[in-house]
């Protein structure tokens, strides 16, 4: 079955024109003004001061199309360039009186929408400015072209421009002041549907976790004593086939090692994951940020050399004592160490560094491996996001949350094949000593 595009509305082009405020008002101006300049020119007028009504409206439109085609094509000007339109108008009825009789001239009556429409736009206190500036001109041109008129005439049109031009612009402005208002509350009101959406996001993450937590620490807590259990009978399997001398002697050992690094590699996670359950809250004491970096190298040290890594370490001599948690911060440093150790290639090397950088403390780890992808990047602190096999992906979270609980807070930059860097920076709680 064939489907029809619905037909479109001739008037759809021209209302969408029209659906900004500034072109609304300009084709309003031109109408009223081009329709007053129009209907005036149905008066008769004395010989001496007819003039060619009909050209002057077909030049009046064309120049009023001018200005709808500049507010078009330059919204930001919008207010000059009705500005000089305005004065360009009050001229031209100007002419239009001094041309066709002065105080007789039945164009005094232009200056009623020209006044009343542009109090609309520019507020009230510009009508009456308008209202002033039009009686004035309606005096000169009687006066310049006699007979001259009575105040009372001037104050009578006066008073037909400013009382309506007042009301109108009175109206405007209130009506102006209620949408900004209308805008104002509706911005607040997405702004907190954005943080109530956001905040359900973080309660539904944060229950998800919670829930993680319990589970995990459920099942860490029923497979820590098998596995105690098989780690002890492996090793009492090793006493047993140690020392035998024969083929079947010697491909047992190596699987019982292979048994005991599995379940030691397995203790571990668990280990991981309880103190992810049981974050524990830090003590602080004041103690040497570099004497705890150097202890974690040198701890690193054997196995990183088992791997073909070295480990360099530079510390700042002046790093201050401050006040930590040293278990929990050397935690920290060490899950750090422990992966670039995992992405430093063989013969590649490990650096940490300490560094004081005015009111803070920066430790840094860099690693001579592969670097770290945007992909994997954009996920790196993520619970339980990890990129090895046996990898829990807890690790970059904890530490960032130690640094959090310290008052700090860890970065990372990175380029594909140049390795990566990750600094802790923490704040120096403590003044230095003397």
């Amino acid at each position: 079955m064939a489907v029809t595009a619905p037909t479109r509305s001739p008037w759809a082009a021209p209302l969408r024109l029209l659906e900004r405020d500034e072109r609304l008002f300009a084709v309003l101006l031109a109408l009223v003004m081009v329709g007053g300049l129009a209907t005036l020119g149905l008066v008769p007028l004395r010989p001496r001061h007819r003039v060619d009504v009909y050209s002057l409206v077909i030049w009046f439109g064309l120049y009023k199309a001018g200005i709808l085609a500049l507010v078009t094509v330059n919204p930001r000007a919008t207010r000059r360039i009705f500005t000089g339109a305005l004065c360009i108008d009050l001229l031209l009825v100007f002419s239009l009186l001094y041309l066709t009789g002065g105080a007789d001239s039945p164009f005094v009556n232009l200056f009623i929408p020209l006044v009343v429409v542009n109090a609309y736009y520019f507020g009230r206190w510009v009508g009456l400015l308008l209202t002033l500036v039009a009686g004035l001109l309606y005096w000169t041109a009687a006066r310049l072209a006699p007979p001259d008129a009575a105040w009372t005439a001037v104050a009578v049109v006066m008073g037909q421009l400013g009382l309506p031009a007042f009301a109108l612009g009175h109206v405007a402005d209130r009506e102006r002041r209620a949408r900004a208002e209308v805008e104002r509350l509706n911005a607040e009101v997405s702004g907190t549907l954005t943080r109530l959406q956001a905040a359900q996001e973080e309660l539904v993450e944060a229950e998800r976790m919670a829930t993680v937590g319990r589970v995990v620490l459920k099942v860490a807590h029923e497979v820590r004593n098998p596995i105690a259990a098989i780690e002890l009978n492996a090793e009492l399997l090793g006493d047993m086939v140690q020392g035998r001398v024969s083929e079947d002697g010697t491909e047992a050992t190596a699987l019982v090692g292979a048994i005991r690094d599995q379940v030691a590699a397995l203790d571990a996670l668990t280990e991981e994951y309880l103190a992810f359950a049981r974050f524990p809250r830090p003590q602080f004491d004041e103690d040497s940020v570099n004497d705890m970096v150097t202890a974690v190298a040198e701890f690193v040290r054997p196995l990183a050399a088992r791997q073909g890594i070295g480990v360099k370490v530079a510390t700042d001599a002046t790093v201050p004592p401050m006040e930590i948690d040293r278990t929990l911060l050397r935690q920290a440093v060490l899950n750090l160490v422990k992966n670039g150790i995992e992405a430093a290639p063989q013969g590649g090397t490990l650096i940490l560094t300490t560094r004081r950088v005015d009111e803070t403390v920066e430790i840094a780890v860099t690693d001579s491996g592969a670097g770290i992808t945007p992909e994997v990047g954009r996920r790196l602190f993520e619970q339980f996001f990890t990129t090895k096999p046996q990898g829990t992906g807890l690790g970059l979270s904890i530490s960032r949350q130690i640094l959090e609980d310290h008052g700090g807070k860890i970065r990372w930059v990175s380029a594909p094949g140049e390795g990566a860097t990750f600094t802790m920076t923490l704040p120096i709680r403590k003044a230095e000593h003397a």
